[in-house]
Order: structure tokens, then sequence, then C-alpha cells
């Protein structure tokens, strides 16, 4: 960097970011239909049903059900004549299904199914609002209608995501550009890491996408835009490491470009050690047996290799050609005092005072922690379809309505598929606990399909345990599979037990190796990771009381503690070593102690800017109207904060002046010479005269 001329910089910023721009626009992202088995885990019954249906009559695209309620009172037969009419009109119904409405015992509704043959997301919402609309226009006065059942949801779900990835990239843009102006006080300055990470997060979608369908690996709607809230964060903080290093070297060299080359020296380390442990953690999601779950790791590794590389190459390129007015108005100036010789920082003053009782200030952190994991004894995890979503759409509607005049699983029954004798399997399935009634579907080469109509509420336990106790009475029939939502709901909780019982370790233990290779010693990766493991509790604790007591969820998803510890111990090991890598430098020259003051001082108010910044695009999830985002988006924001105010500003700090050079065992900590009076060094005297 320091022989680079202004001319060569410029360039290398406009091929990089010119030519990533013209890949954007030519390439694009990849396209890819979504499969019905997508986000279902691999061998297990619901998901062999899912496979399986395919293969019967009518078995491609879905079904949905249209409910028709009276206004007032109840549905005479004219009304209903008027309304078989107009459900001819709509539904195509195959051979084998019911031809009229079917009116509930308490004679408020009837209820029709209306074979959905689109197959895809957009093209099964694009039919089910021409059957809402058509609806709509037909129903006669008194009555109105409303259309739930699989294809609706999935209808309304789909929904959700129709402008999303716009939505989600503005805000998250506006809230980096805030924070950004608000860290620099400049406003000039955060223009340029904004559009070097802007056009960073679009090459990151266009190049994981195409990675993902290079290997055949499934995604959704909703891994683009958690990857886009993961590379905004991610790079941004980089750019926060790096730009605080570069007016720190502004200060001590005349030539700009020396200055950052100092500077990239200074934190290329910290930036490849924080963004290699995050790429690992991320790719053992591809041991995940969800298809979905193993496109968002592979896709958010892609985008956090990245994130580190435009920040330690194209940002460096893109910024120092500006020169110091780019910081205009607090302009670094040679003499000026370095951050990290500053007496007077809060870090500093923060730093001292908890050097004098760390053992206190490490013993409260702890119990700060431990109080807020407590939430964890009350979780309750496993979210029904109903619960998916922050704004009630129709289908979730019309299923409530449809409950109080029909047996509970009638807007969705529980399907059975057999290549056993179709007669035994439903007599038996007709006396197993919880089944309200069951009859024979349509069958095809051997496959037969039976549908059963459960007695409970979707999503509740007695909804849980009916789907047991059928499977339980269905075991002695070997070639017989129980699959429909409820089953598929059972199967994802199993499935995620399985995940987490598996990768969290493996994080973990990848985590631990990576410290200890970067720092050479064993106990500090020890003590750092514990404090990101105590972290995730408290998050996860925090965050159930405020899913409960602010928004009134019912449920944590089930994919959300494994995510949100993948992504809380990754990140919050980021200021973890972005923090002691510096008090490590500072150490073999001032010893342990003085270097743990010094690399908080340099580190505390970037690290803490990067954190809320961080925190803060996570809450940015929230924008999409999904629970499972909006939790996911609460605990991440919770977590860093936690890390950031209170573990890496207090805890992890406190446990090295209590420990002293032991916290480096078994490295030695040998200062090359006793600390340097700064009080008579050239920059420090020429500042104060």
């Amino acid at each position: 960097m320091s022989r680079l001329r202004p001319s060569v910089a410029v360039l290398v910023a406009l091929v990089a970011l010119l030519g990533s721009g013209a890949l954007i626009g030519l390439v694009g992202e990849a396209e890819r239909e979504p499969q019905v088995t997508d986000s279902l885990p691999d061998g297990y019954d619901s998901t062999t049903v899912a496979e399986l249906e395919d293969q019967l009559p009518e078995g491609e695209g879905s079904v949905a059900l249209v409910l028709v309620t009276a206004d007032s009172g109840t549905l005479d037969r004219s009304t209903l004549q008027r309304l078989n009419e107009v459900y001819a009109d709509l539904a195509d119904t195959p051979p084998g299904m019911p031809a009229e409405l079917r009116p509930s015992e308490d004679g408020t509704a009837a209820l029709g199914v209306v074979p959905i043959a689109a197959t895809g997301a957009t093209a099964v919402a694009e039919e089910v609002t021409d059957l809402r609309a058509s609806l709509d226009e037909q129903l006669p006065d008194g009555v109105s209608g409303q259309v739930t059942g699989p294809a609706a949801i999935d209808a309304d779900l789909a929904a959700v995501f129709d402008g999303a990835d716009l939505t989600l990239l503005a805000a998250t843009a506006a809230v980096v550009a805030v924070l950004l102006i608000v860290t620099y006080r400049s406003p000039f300055l955060w223009l340029v890491p904004l559009t070097v990470v802007g056009v960073a997060d679009q090459l990151a979608a266009v190049a994981a996408t195409h990675t993902l369908a290079w290997f055949d690996i499934a995604w959704d709607e909703s891994t683009v835009g958690i990857l886009s809230v993961l590379v905004f964060g991610a790079g941004t903080d980089y750019a926060l490491l790096l730009i605080s290093r570069y007016r720190d070297e502004l200060r001590r060299h005349r030539d700009r470009y020396v200055a950052m080359a100092s500077a990239v020296r200074g934190t290329a380390e910290a930036v490849l050690a924080s963004s290699t442990t995050v790429v690992l953690g991320l790719l053992t999601l591809l041991l995940s047996v969800v298809p979905t779950t193993r496109g968002l790791g592979l896709a958010c590794a892609v985008g956090v290799v990245i994130a580190a590389t435009f920040a330690l190459v194209v940002l460096p390129c893109a910024l120092v050609p500006f020169g110091r007015w780019v910081f205009w108005p607090l302009v670094p100036r040679v003499g000026q005092p370095a951050l990290v010789d500053s007496t007077r920082s809060p870090w500093r003053r923060l730093g001292d005072r908890v050097a004098t009782r760390p053992v206190v200030f490490a013993g409260a952190a702890v119990l700060v922690l431990a109080a807020l994991a407590s939430g964890l004894t009350q979780v309750r995890q496993g979210l029904s379809e109903s619960e998916q979503f922050l704004d009630t759409p129709e289908s979730i509607a019309a299923a409530d309505r449809l409950a109080r005049s029909y047996p509970a699983g009638s807007v969705d029954p529980t399907v059975v598929l057999t290549r056993d004798d179709p007669g035994d399997v439903l007599a038996a399935a007709k006396q197993s606990p919880g089944v309200a009634s069951a009859s024979a579907g349509p069958s095809d080469d051997g496959l037969a399909r039976i549908d059963v109509v459960l007695d409970a509420t979707s999503g509740s336990d007695r909804a849980e345990e009916a789907v047991v106790d059928l499977r339980s009475s269905l075991a002695s029939y070997d070639d017989t599979w129980v699959g429909g939502s409820e089953a598929q709901a059972l199967d994802a909780a199993d499935a995620a037990a399985r995940d987490r019982a598996l990768l969290i370790p493996l994080i973990l233990g990848l985590v631990l190796v990576g410290l200890v290779l970067l720092l050479r010693s064993l106990l500090a990766p020890v003590l750092l990771v514990a404090t990101v493991v105590g972290t995730f509790f408290a998050a996860l604790g925090a965050a159930w009381w405020i899913y409960t007591g602010v928004f009134d969820f019912a449920a944590m998803d089930v994919g959300v503690p494994l995510l949100a510890f993948l992504f809380l111990v990754a990140l919050g090991v980021d200021y973890n070593i972005f923090l002691v890598t510096r008090a490590l430098q500072e150490s073999q020259e001032h010893g342990a102690r003085e270097g743990m003051l010094r690399g908080l001082t340099a580190t505390g108010g970037v690290i803490t800017s990067a954190g809320i910044l961080l925190a803060a695009v996570f809450a940015v999830l929230g924008v999409l109207p999904l629970v499972v985002l909006a939790q996911l988006g609460i605990v991440i924001c919770v977590g860093v904060l936690l890390d950031t105010l209170l573990v890496r500003t207090v805890l992890v700090p406190a446990l090295t002046f209590w420990l002293g050079e032991r916290f480096w065992w078994p490295r030695r900590i040998t200062p090359a010479g006793p600390a340097e009076d700064t009080s008579t060094t050239p920059s420090v005297a020429a500042a104060r005269s």
C-alpha cells in the first residue's frame, strides 16, 4: 500500500466496484423453483409422505378450502343452493371429491375443497389470489367467503416476501447510514464504507445463489434476506475496525498511503481470524438434515468471505485517495495523540476501575448473565402455522373461524400414505386416540392415501399427542407413513434437536481451535468461549421474556436456538478477537495488565459502535411480518448488545486483570522493555504545544 500511487488505488477501487456492479447486473441472482421438501428434514416420515404424494392422481399441486359463513343466523336452503352453484363454477372437482359444499352442523358455515393445480410458490399464490377475487365477486349478499387450507397458507406466506428483499435492503442501508454518521460525525466519510459494503452485499447475493445452484443445495426466500443482514453487519464491523486504525495511523504518518498500509497490517489478523471463525461456523450447517438450513449456511459463508475481502482490499483503495479531508470536521493530524495513548478516554477510565476490583466486577457480570438466562426455564418451542405470522392473514383467520363449526383438524387433515392393505390401515387409523374421522383418498399403483381429521386444534399439545398415537397405532405396518402439517411440525422439532446436539459442540470446537491457533494459548480461548456461551444463554432467556411480555408470542420457533447460537458465538467471538488481539499486541511491549488497558482503550469505541450497529441491523429482520425472523432478530440483537456492553467491556477485562499473565497460559508475556513515557514522546509534546 505504501508504494501505491493515487491513480493505482483509484483504479483498483473502480475495477472492483464497477466490475462487481457489472457482474451483478449481467448475471443476477440464480433462480430456483421451490420444492415441497426444501424445508423438511431428510429421512423423516412426513418428508417421505410429501415426496410420495406426487405419485398419486391429483398428487401434484395443493388444495385450498373455501369457507362460506352467514353474516348473521344460519344458511338457509336457497342460499346453500346458490352457494353450490358458485362453488361448482370455482372448483373443477375431480372424481372422488365432493361436488357440493359441506354444511356445518350448526348451520352457520359451508366448506368446500378446491384443487390448486399450480406448483411453485409464485404460481400457487397467483391461483389463490384469483380464487379469492372470484369468490368475492360471486357470493350473494348476507354471506362472507374466505379461502384457507395448505395452498392459501402457502400463498399468504409467499406474500410476506413480496418486495421483501428491497424493503429489507432499504431498511438495513438506512440503519447503517445513520449509525455510521453518528459514529464518524462526518458528512462524507460514511458514504465510502456504505458504498463498498452495499456492493459487497449485492455481489454476495449473486455469488451465493449461484454457488447454491451449482451444488444443487436448496434455499428459500429468507436465505437472501438473512445473508444481506449478515453481510451488512459483518462488513460494516470490519470497516469500522479498519477505519479506526487508519485514523490512528494518520496521527503518526504524514503519508496517508503509509498510514493505510500500517492500518491494514494492524487489522488484517483480527479480521481474517474473525471471518475465518464465522465461515467455519456457518459451514457446519452443511451437516443439518434440513435442506434450506444447509443452503443458509453455505450462502452466508460465501457472503462473509466477500465482506472480509471487500473490507481488506476494496475499502482501503476506495478510502485512501480521498485524503485526510474525508474525516472532516474531525481531521486527524500528525502529532495528535493516538487513541491508545489516551488516559482520559472513557474506556481507559472504565478499565482502570475494573482493574481495581476485577473479581467483584467479573462476579457481578456473571450474575447478570445468569439472571437473564433464568428465562430459559419458561421457554416453549414449536410454532403452529397459525402462529407464524406477525399479522393475521386471511388463511389463518379463516382457519380459526372454520374450527368453530367443524372438527379442529378439518382445515389441514393429517395424511397417511400406505403400500399395505388400505382397508386395514383405515380401520386402525379410525381407532387411534384423538382421531375425529378418517376417509380413503386416491390410490395408484399400490400406493393409497388416507385423510385423517384430528379432533385437536392445530399446533396444540393434543394434536401432537394425536399424531404420536396415530404413528403408534400404525407402527405394525411397515410401508405406512404419517405426514401432513402436524406430523411435519413434530418431525421438525425432532430434527432441530438432532441438529443442536451435533452442531453446537462442533461449532464450539471449531471456535476453540481457531482461538488457540490465533492466540497460541489454551486458557484464554477456553475463557473467551465460555463468555460467549454465557452470553447466548442470557440472550435466549432475555429474548423469551421479550417474546411473551412485549410481542405475545406463544412459543419459540424450533430453528431459532441453533441459528442464534451460531451467529452469537461466531459474532461474539469476533469482538473478543478484536479486543484480545490488540491487547496481546500491546502486552508484548507494556505487560499483560497495561496491554489490556491499552487494548480496551484502542478498541472500546469502535467495538461498541460495531456492536450497536450489528444489533440494529439484525433487529431490522423484524420489518418482515414473519415470527421466526422477528424472533431470530430479537435474540441476536439482545445477545450482541450484552456481548458488546457487558461481556467484552467488563467481564473479559476483569478476567485478564484477575489472572494477569496466567490468562495467556501457556504463552508467556515478555514485554520488550519498560513502557515508554508518552508524556515526552514527540507526538504528545507536539500536541501539547
